[in-house]
């Protein structure tokens, strides 16, 4: 069988990106399940691995993807050109590192628009950096949508069998409560039982969080629960979708990681990142380390395939050698699976 090919962004070139993508290209089964290749800077690449010599791997630059041999124990590297090396500060924000980083994000999209990837993949970048470089977008999600024309989208966390899907991302709390509507909802519930069945759950079993305490404790505590989530449920299930709902909002991410969903759509950006990363994240006190970085954030509805690791830059660990780079495996499962069965 053909293996996909997948693009990775390095991320902002002064994050842990570059690090944890060298890491990710040291596993020979990487290599197994996909065809990868990065799209960032050889220069900022050769300098970790001057700083992190187990890191090393021999660095193919390329101009065009036809040109990658995509061999185990070399990276082939889309080579932007975007940094001076040695200008570049390592573990702080710049509008340089923001540029790079914005661009790398755009050349994917791009790639995969004109079907010469399957899917792609992204670091981290920052939003600072980036914004100072003159890029103003929330995140990756936005440029993404923004990039291809979409409109109706949706971000979905996911760590094991715990898979969240979003009514709202990045806006304001007072915001994300005026966007929960009927329509919206329905249309999350839409794309999250489309995107089970994309990835080889033929009758996918949904959960939908309540926005308010106990879902509103019949009205006791507000009405968005009766006006607008319970009717969205509804027509869901006159569609034949398995939506249950609404779950107060504490006891619904316990019974999804229990196995009672598949999926659960919550109704702002906290409300489903906060347990996703609960039990993804794993801080180790003693060595003052994360032991465990993983968690997989995909962007649904768009045209293209988007997975994305789900931590930050990290700054403080940049040159460090001890940044993790599960997320990202996880990342670039997530995606060969979605390309295999698109």
């Amino acid at each position: 069988m053909k293996l996909p090919i997948i693009a990775i962004t390095m991320g902002d070139p002064a994050s842990i990106g570059p690090e944890i993508s060298l890491k990710a290209f040291k596993h020979e089964e990487l290599f197994e399940k996909c065809h990868p290749f990065i799209v960032g800077d050889v220069s900022v690449l050769e300098y970790v691995m001057k700083k992190i010599p187990e890191l090393k791997l021999n660095l193919n630059p390329i101009q065009k993807v036809s040109e990658a041999k995509f061999e185990f124990g070399s990276m082939d590297v889309l080579d932007m050109k975007m940094i001076d090396i040695n200008n570049l500060k390592f573990g702080q924000v710049s509008a340089m590192a923001g540029d790079a980083a914005y661009k790398y994000v755009t050349t994917v999209i791009d790639l995969a628009m004109n079907k010469d990837v399957d899917a792609t993949v992204t670091n981290a970048l920052n939003k600072e950096a980036m914004n100072l470089a003159g890029h103003h977008f929330a995140g990756h999600t936005e440029i993404y949508a923004t990039r291809t024309g979409t409109k109706n989208y949706t971000m979905m966390l996911a760590h094991e069998n715990l898979r969240v899907v979003h009514v709202s991302t990045h806006v304001s709390l007072r915001r994300a409560t005026e966007l929960v509507k009927k329509d919206r909802v329905l249309e999350v519930i839409e794309i999250a039982n489309k995107a089970m069945k994309q990835l080889g759950i033929p009758e996918p079993k949904i959960g939908v969080a309540g926005l308010n305490p106990h879902s509103s404790e019949n009205g006791l505590f507000g009405d968005e629960e009766e006006k607008e989530i319970i009717p969205a449920i509804n027509v869901a299930k006159d569609e034949g979708i398995n939506v249950t709902g609404p779950v107060p909002p504490d006891t619904v991410f316990p019974k999804a990681a229990g196995g009672w969903f598949d999926i659960v759509v919550a109704m702002y950006h906290d409300q489903g990142h906060i347990p996703i990363k609960l039990i993804g994240f794993k801080y180790d006190q003693k060595t003052k380390t994360w032991g465990n970085v993983s968690g997989v954030n995909i962007t649904l509805g768009l045209p293209i395939i988007r997975t994305s690791v789900d931590h930050g830059t990290a700054f403080d660990q940049v040159l460090t050698g001890k940044a993790n780079d599960i997320s990202l495996l996880n990342s670039i499962d997530y995606a060969t699976k979605l390309a295999v069965n698109k």
